[in-house]
């Protein structure tokens, strides 16, 4: 990730004393967040600074954009954690999952409002609650325990083609992901309308309204990291669940979530969570916003509009790849993560069950698990087991951070890697490279009792930022 510069800033309308301090704060704290989350935090410092006086980290860079304590937050709870978390399930594989990732459940866990816990194979360390790890609170829900990008997931299309032209077609089908795909800063010349531009919340939910025009703009574009837009082939076993003949078929796999609007709406909430939660400094990011008041209720209908609008950018990115193929879907399968759901657990007690990168599964639920660049991802259909709190793993799971893959594997080794596996791959970056990743095989094979496997696509034409 390119390195903040004052410069930058100010150009951004960032006065320089202050931009100086917030790029010196980015490049230290924040380096491996996205540049989604960096841009979309530092543009609520610069447009709320009031809100940041009494933070930790910003307090200093509020007060020199000119914020000031406010008066009235009389809405401050500082709840006290409990001394012993509460216990939890990890499924476990071959794969391993690191320690800090287990720690920050049990971090979760000591929460009063938390209920129950689960941590998935593909588990490894993220931001509040580790990727891979599932929640379930009572009365609250936690915006960085659903993550930045709200509502992130996996879109699945399989059409009436062989799938041998992923090997034999690679040109042709290169040609259509450069020109009916988007990553990263960039956008569509031609933009798609959808009906969720029209959703209500864009009007009655001030924080959603100044984002509408982002959202259009970023309509049928996905993010980067490791978001993609894929060819492949799905093999499809006999007897299988889609009453299709058994054999190989051309698909279209996409990964994205919710762009800048998500991000926007996560970090104004994160604030607002932190400010008026103030737990213990190690707990901080797990904040929560009491979901019987305004600021819960806000949050849900944001986080609800950002979860269909992610799911409408994948409408528009299918509809452009059918079109340029001059097919429709004979299987279409679509499942989320980062989101939060309200559910009863076994007991009957009502609870909010946040999954962040964790993959829905209750029982006869379809998702796509997938692997890497290279590696298969797998059609599933969920057990319903409670003791994961109906859910699975939503990829293979990061082995290497993004700075230890790019110092740790080479560009020669990922292009032999590839052309070994057949995959012609647009942009993606050694951050990315299979070796980043855990083996798909044996995470999916600590998910037996969560999962049945339906089939698998292998990636043939991959397209990234």
């Amino acid at each position: 990730m390119p390195k903040l510069r004052a410069k930058d800033l100010i150009k951004r309308g960032w006065p320089k004393r202050p931009a100086g301090l917030a790029v010196t704060i980015m490049n230290k704290s924040f380096k491996r967040e996205t540049d989604a989350w960096r841009d979309a935090t530092l543009a609520n410092v610069l447009a709320h600074p009031d809100n940041f006086v009494g933070d930790d980290i910003w307090g200093h860079v509020a007060a020199e954009l000119g914020g000031r304590k406010q008066d009235g937050i009389a809405a401050i709870i500082r709840p006290e954690p409990r001394k012993s978390p509460l216990a939890f399930n990890i499924f476990k594989s071959k794969a391993g999952i690191a320690p800090n990732a287990v720690q920050q459940l049990y971090d979760a866990m000591r929460l009063p409002v938390a209920a129950a816990g689960a941590l998935m194979p593909d588990a490894h360390h993220g931001y509040g609650l580790p990727i891979g790890g599932v929640l379930a609170t009572v009365g609250a829900v936690i915006p960085y325990g659903v993550g930045v990008d709200i509502g992130c997931r996996m879109c699945l299309s399989v059409y009436d083609l062989p799938g041998n032209l992923a090997d034999t077609d690679q040109s042709r089908l290169a040609t259509i992901l450069r020109k009916e795909t988007a990553f990263g800063l960039n956008a569509h010349a031609r933009v798609n309308d959808h009906a969720v531009l029209a959703d209500e919340t864009f009007r009655y939910l001030p924080a959603a309204k100044k984002l509408l025009g982002k959202a259009a703009k970023q309509l049928g574009s996905s993010g980067g990291g490791n978001h993609f837009v894929e060819f492949g082939n799905v093999e499809l076993p006999a007897d299988n669940a889609f009453e299709r003949p058994a054999g190989s078929y051309l698909a279209v796999l996409s990964h994205s979530g919710s762009r800048g609007m998500g991000a926007a709406l996560a970090m104004h909430y994160t604030d607002l969570a932190m400010k008026e939660c103030r737990l213990p400094k190690q707990l901080k990011s797990l904040a929560w916003l009491d979901l019987r008041k305004d600021a819960g209720a806000e949050y849900w209908a944001a986080m609800t509009l950002a979860g269909d609008y992610a799911s409408a950018c994948h409408d528009d990115i299918h509809a452009r790849i059918g079109a340029s193929l001059g097919e429709k879907s004979i299987v279409r399968i679509e499942n989320h993560h980062n989101f939060a759901w309200k559910d009863k657990l076994p007991d009957g007690t009502d609870v909010v069950v946040h999954r962040k990168g964790a993959t829905p599964a209750a029982k006869g639920e379809l998702g796509i698990i997938p692997g890497s660049m290279a590696d298969p991802g797998f059609i599933v259909r969920g057990l319903g087991n409670p003791a994961s709190l109906n859910s699975a793993s939503h990829g293979a799971g990061r082995q290497l951070s993004r700075s230890e893959a790019k110092n740790s594997i080479s560009g020669s080794s990922l292009k032999s890697l590839l052309k070994e596996r057949k995959v012609l791959l647009i942009g993606g970056g050694l951050d990315e490279a299979p070796g980043a990743y855990k083996d798909i095989r044996e995470v999916m094979a600590g998910q037996t009792d969560l999962v049945e496997v339906l089939g698998e696509f292998h990636p043939r034409v991959v397209r990234m930022a």
